[in-house]
């Protein structure tokens, strides 16, 4: 039986983003609730759906915020571990004067590092229609091993699996590995979702549409690259487009990326592998367009999941939000 629309496995941790400076020039910081596959499922919520998560927090008071911030959101927290070992994983965001964000984090060990395989919850797996999941998780054990049993459950089971590579240099020992890793796990993916550096770090190719077929060839029913203020690029079973953003006053890009994935898994909900290839142009472009309504809303805000958009915001910006040329 279907419980959830999507269950993602990864990192839960504190955002600290720069709000700027006091009188006294001292930089002050906002705690916020981040981590990519979490953002992934606070978008999809937000905009309706259900959605559970798999993952590791500190039993600290910042582990205590983020469960409470899924719980509050209606984000299913079964499957959510807490440590008593390990502290819960903290990053701290700074923006440049465009809204670009930079990321230092604070994970040596951090607890969402930490989960192991068996602890699991595979029922909540087998209850949802997507399993997503992203790199970050793959790049230290026990969580990498965690993650591969998830896959594997899901695959076993027929479920629809969704990769981010989400590639953060910072957390990997090196680069070489990383790749490696990222493209190995690319095999699993029905539905997967670069940015434009991730792309050519995977598959060598600057162009979308060779990129993309790279992507394909490996398994991935529909490929995904978001491109800022550019929008988003499709390709499914040789059909391609670019879907333009739309155009807001972006003041914190952190999250855009995960808001336009979760309100794709939220316009897929329900539908096989089977209906979404029999998706035609004009479906994948208002897809498209629709993810790229809730990623650029999710810039007009500070943070990741305090960000998202609701159903009715995003359809007021598709009627009402000029788009970015």
């Amino acid at each position: 039986m279907q419980v959830f629309d999507v269950t993602a496995i990864g990192e839960l941790l504190i955002d600290f983003t720069s709000t700027g400076t006091d009188s006294s020039g001292v930089l002050s910081y906002a705690r916020l609730p981040g981590g990519a596959p979490a953002n992934v499922l606070a978008a999809n919520r937000k905009l309706g759906g259900k959605t559970a998560f798999i993952g590791k927090v500190g039993q600290d008071a910042f582990g205590d915020f983020l469960e409470k911030t899924l719980s509050d959101i209606g984000i299913e927290t079964q499957g959510l571990i807490r440590s008593k070992d390990v502290h819960t994983t903290l990053a701290f965001v700074q923006l440049d004067e465009k809204g670009d964000r930079s990321f230092t984090f604070y994970r040596n060990p951090g607890a969402d590092m930490m989960l192991t395989p068996e602890e699991v919850d595979d029922s909540l797996i087998l209850d949802s229609h997507i399993l997503h999941f992203g790199a970050v998780s793959l790049s230290r054990e026990p969580a990498g091993s965690a993650t591969l049993h998830a896959v594997l459950t899901a695959k076993k089971a027929g479920k629809i699996v969704s990769y981010d590579p989400n590639y953060r240099p910072l957390l990997w020992g090196d680069a070489a590995q990383a790749l490696t890793v990222m493209r190995e796990y690319a095999v699993f993916a029905d539905i997967i979702k670069v940015s434009e550096e991730e792309l050519i770090l995977l598959t060598e190719e600057e162009d979308p549409v060779k990129g993309a077929a790279v992507l394909s060839e490996l398994g991935a029913t529909l490929v995904l690259i978001s491109m800022g203020t550019k929008g988003a690029f499709y390709y499914m079973d040789g059909v391609f487009g670019t879907v333009p953003a739309y155009d807001v006053k972006t003041i914190d890009t952190n999250g855009a990326g995960d808001a336009f994935l979760g309100a794709v898994h939220y316009r897929l909900r329900n539908k096989s592998l089977a209906e979404i290839r029999r998706l035609g142009r004009d479906d994948m472009e208002d897809i498209v367009a629709f993810a790229n309504a809730a990623g650029s809303l999710t810039t007009t805000k500070n943070g990741a999941i305090s960000a998202m958009p609701t159903l009715p915001e995003v359809e007021e910006c598709m009627r009402s939000c000029p788009l970015l040329a």
